[in-house]
């Protein structure tokens, strides 16, 4: 007689429409236990993400800057709340990188409320869309006479744009500045930067808030100092192009108007690593942050809520930071089949359930459990390390193979003891390589509670992220 066990069985959630309520959800998952879901599922720890929140108000509010959250990792009301409201700090600033986010921010009450009275629309602004930004702007004044719509730009056809959708309409622009990252944004020096803030500085129609200069490069970061350099860099650019609006300013003898530029102006800065960043004492950008001439600081951030491996690799975060985990449950398996005569297996967690992106640790995520001790070593056994669409094949990491460094964290993720084998059936959690790509992939998140007792072994909420552009 068969002495196997089957494991508990999970159900294809068919029957639920895409776009369901969150209501609807919550009536069919909230407390049902965690082995129970269907997998590939991502799951939220909101203790984590709590917490993470609270130390970003904690870093800004050391260097006395403003914070602007970027909400694009998650989209959901729920974490835009925790973002810009934490026991450490209130904001009511936000980046959205689709209108859809926007708009979907004051449907869900946030401007209404008062809990965000500032949005910037986090792309340099296309022509086509001014007659939805327009309209936006207006529905946000009418929930909110403070709220504002503000928009970013780095070309002159954007400025052009602006002036002939309307003659009074008033935008609020940041200018873009490109790092060095080329990305986005003008560089300093240039030309094309000099016309295009003459032309707004002179424009009775538009008003520059600010500079605003983001490092995605800092993702490569390795260290604290090297987040930090950026983040100098940062600073240093968005400071010399505000000083270069000055100059215009000065030399224009009184012909532009208080009216068409904010004083002072706003410099934006940051990512989630420079932002990480801030907390260390005695850096460069500590010094130059207080030596700012050409305007006020702004921190902005977006995947330090929930964090992931691109993170940890920077040495700024360790996987106890990590908010979110995949659950994926192992399909089959092969012993010494890996290229390094290790054995493999297969999971039903692929690229769409991960996403494609890498990072400086190989592979799409490490098999990493939900830490609540104080340990400061983490068991990392396996690896995502191949990918299709709707499965991924993990392999075991060779011994003593050192997979992240933390530096000034109190844990690290090393080489455990390898374990003998996986079990078809067996769940699994993985930290994938970017959260935010990650996050878009599911349709909601399975919102679990280290805070709580029990609280990482039942759902405890469910949040449904927007989706669309």
């Amino acid at each position: 007689m068969s002495t196997y066990k089957l494991p508990t069985q999970t159900f294809t959630a068919h029957s639920i429409p895409t776009g369901s309520s969150k209501d609807e959800l919550l009536r069919l998952f909230k407390g049902q236990p965690v082995d129970s879901l269907r997998t590939p599922a991502l799951c939220i720890d909101r203790a984590i993400f709590a917490k993470n929140c609270e130390k970003m108000h904690d870093n800004v509010k050391v260097w006395g800057a403003r914070f602007r959250a970027h909400v694009k990792t998650h989209k959901t009301i729920e974490g835009i709340r925790m973002q810009l409201q934490s026991h450490s700090g209130r904001t009511s600033a936000v980046i959205v990188s689709t209108l859809m986010e926007a708009w979907q921010i004051v449907a869900g009450g946030l401007v209404k409320d008062g809990t965000v009275d500032d949005i910037l629309y986090g792309l340099p602004v296309s022509p086509n869309k001014l007659a939805d930004l327009a309209k936006l702007a207006d529905t946000m004044h009418a929930e909110s006479e403070n709220a504002k719509l503000r928009l970013m730009v780095d070309n002159m056809v954007q400025f052009q744009a602006l002036e002939a959708y309307e003659s009074n309409r008033g935008w609020s622009v940041f200018v873009k500045i490109d790092h060095g990252g080329r990305r986005a944004g003008l560089t300093i020096g240039s030309d094309e930067l000099k016309a295009l803030v003459s032309s707004l500085l002179s424009s009775s129609n538009i008003s520059i808030f600010g500079f605003y200069c983001h490092a995605g490069d800092s993702y490569a970061s390795t260290s604290p100092e090297q987040a930090s350099s950026f983040l100098t860099t940062e600073m240093q650019t968005v400071n010399s192009a505000a000083m270069m609006a000055l100059t215009l300013i000065n030399g224009s003898k009184g012909q532009i108007s208080a009216q068409n530029h904010q004083k002072p102006f706003v410099l934006s800065v940051g990512s989630t690593p420079t932002a990480h960043s801030t907390s260390f004492e005695g850096t460069p950008a500590a010094r130059i942050a207080q030596e700012l001439t050409g305007g006020e600081l702004e921190i902005h951030a977006g995947n330090y809520p929930v964090c992931d491996l691109q993170q940890m690799n920077t040495g700024l975060v360790t996987a106890k930071n990590v908010a979110h985990r995949i659950l994926t449950t192992v399909i089959s398996y092969y012993p010494g089949r890996g290229s390094n005569g290790g054995d493999e297996a297969l999971c039903d967690a692929g690229g769409i359930a991960m996403s494609r992106d890498t990072g400086p640790t190989a592979g799409y995520g490490l098999v990493i459990p939900w830490i609540t001790d104080s340990s400061n070593a983490l068991p990392c056994e396996w690896r995502l390390g191949r990918c299709s669409q709707e499965h991924g094949i993990l392999v075991q990491i060779p011994r003593n193979s050192e997979i992240v460094q933390s530096s000034g964290n109190d844990a690290t993720v090393s080489q455990g003891e390898a374990k003998s084998q996986l079990v078809p059936g067996e769940q699994l959690w993985i930290i994938g390589q970017h959260a935010c790509l990650t996050c878009a992939a599911h349709p909601w998140y399975y919102v679990l509670d280290s805070g709580i007792e029990g609280g990482l072994n039942a759902v405890q909420d469910i949040w449904v992220p927007w989706k669309g552009w």
